[in-house]
């Protein structure tokens, strides 16, 4: 049976996992790491995926890529890469964010250009900040390139122009889902002149061939790809916890969601994913178990000691910012210290609880936007953790299964990958181990309203356009 190959390019690392094609069985896997920091060459990730396939990519028949979504790849006329790329967690544009979204007359005008409001993780925002921080670059850049759209093009050996597809686009900032085409008003507005963009694939389009002759899919941005390997239906929400915390949905239309919250994305199938993304997740239980001089296993049990609520300690977990809500300034809170509660179970109880609710407002969110909410599939590194999947169906107050740990981002882009290579009308149909174990609990909404009331009395305002 022909094999197919899926990366993963993300924030800290390539993953690459070999498939077969009908099946799905894995057959081998590689990764390599990325360097710290929210800018990179991305010539490094390209390094990362030669050192990550050496040795399992040569049979393969297609390869397909999904990588970190709104990076800034900014290339000259000759095709080379400007400066080294913004990436998704970079929020050095924040004020740029704030100022794109008041020159076009408000939130509302932006969901209904693209679906969703700029905030300084999109790729216009950072088009804005290279215009007025850097414009010798900008005004070299010639065209404006995701991360998965450079990799594919550097697979396929820089033969012919760049391609992208929906999915990725649609985290731009100047692609609109509802039409399915670019709004490169808006590039030219961020970045004070106009640029070349790839051209978008269909889901399954095929984007040309490596130099070995592998067929190239059209790749796709992460979350997007996540989705895809975790075969996500009608009903089911993923719930991902890795550097972000990430809660989508597979959906038949497109939405608009003024308040910033959801973002109206593309996925990987030719529907659509409306999404809330947070900065902070799995690190928030690194961060509170370096507190409490532990390690993740003694945090978990920590927190699983100690009651619901925490004995009214909350952690707001904004360690670096956040994105949604929009407080790129702000960092993490903890509230309600006293010399009764001030234990380490306690503390990391309510890091586990802090985490949770955050995610738990993304998934209001969807529900505020027409999306239906029958279960949550838990993924990402964060949901190995004990106290993380006990604590979950209360506050996200649905179902919860938790797929087998795996790389779903690489599956999906080998999913596709597949797809491409069958040339069939639907992807192939590889199964999930572990959707078959659900479990529920009841709502715990007390802890719900404390972190609530925290997080809406430590509201910092965003910044004001023009300053």
């Amino acid at each position: 049976m022909p094999l197919v190959a899926g990366v993963d390019s993300s924030t800290t690392a390539t993953k690459i996992v070999v498939r077969d094609a009908e099946t799905g069985a894995l057959v081998r896997a590689g990764r390599a790491e990325h360097p710290p920091g929210t800018e990179v060459p991305p010539e490094r990730w390209w390094e990362a995926l030669r050192s990550a396939g050496d040795g399992l990519l040569e049979d393969v028949a297609a390869i397909a890529v999904g990588a970190q979504q709104h990076g800034l790849v900014a290339l000259d006329e000759q095709g080379e890469v400007v400066r080294p790329a913004l990436l998704w967690n970079d929020t050095r544009s924040a004020q740029a964010a704030a100022d794109l979204v008041v020159e076009l007359g408000g939130a509302a005008a932006w969901a209904a250009a693209v679906g969703s409001v700029p905030v300084a993780s999109f790729t216009v925002t950072k088009l804005r900040w290279l215009a007025e921080h850097e414009p010798e670059s900008a005004r070299r850049t010639s065209t404006v390139l995701l991360p998965h759209d450079w990799l594919t093009w550097r697979l396929a050996g820089r033969d012919g122009p760049p391609v992208t597809d929906r999915g990725d686009a649609s985290g731009t900032g100047y692609w609109s889902p509802r039409d399915d085409d670019y709004r490169l008003d808006l590039l030219e507005r961020a970045l004070g002149h106009a640029a070349g963009v790839p051209r978008v694939l269909g889901p399954a389009e095929p984007a040309g061939q490596t130099p070995g002759g592998a067929l190239l899919g059209p790749g796709t941005g992460d979350n997007m790809a996540a989705a895809l390997g975790c075969g996500a239906g009608p009903g089911e929400v993923i719930v991902s916890i890795g550097t972000s915390g990430v809660v989508s949905a597979v959906h038949p239309r497109p939405t608009a969601d003024a308040s910033g919250y959801v973002a109206s994305f593309a996925d990987a199938t030719g529907q659509f994913l409306p999404l809330v993304c947070t900065l902070n997740a799995a690190r928030v239980l690194s961060a509170a178990a370096a507190l409490v001089q532990a390690d993740l296993d003694t945090l978990d049990k920590l927190a699983l000691s100690a009651a619901p609520g925490a004995a009214g300690l909350v952690l707001l977990p904004y360690l670096e910012g956040e994105r949604t809500p929009n407080r790129p300034t702000a960092r993490g809170v903890v509230s309600g210290l006293s010399p009764q509660n001030a234990t380490a179970a306690n503390l990391a109880r309510a890091a586990v609880e802090g985490l949770l609710c955050g995610l738990a407002d993304g998934l209001d969110a969807l529900r505020a936007a027409g999306v239906a909410v029958e279960r949550v599939l838990l993924v990402g590194g964060g949901a190995r953790s004990r106290a993380v999947r006990a604590l979950a169906p209360a506050l996200l107050e649905a179902p919860v299964a938790v797929p087998e740990p795996g790389e779903y981002v690489a599956d999906g882009a080998a999913r596709q990958a597949a797809w491409v290579l069958s040339a069939a009308p639907e992807p192939p149909h590889w199964p999930v181990a572990g959707l078959d174990v659900v479990v529920a609990a009841e709502p715990q909404p007390d802890v719900r309203s404390a972190y609530a009331a925290v997080r809406d009395a430590t509201a910092s305002p965003p910044p004001v356009a023009g300053r």
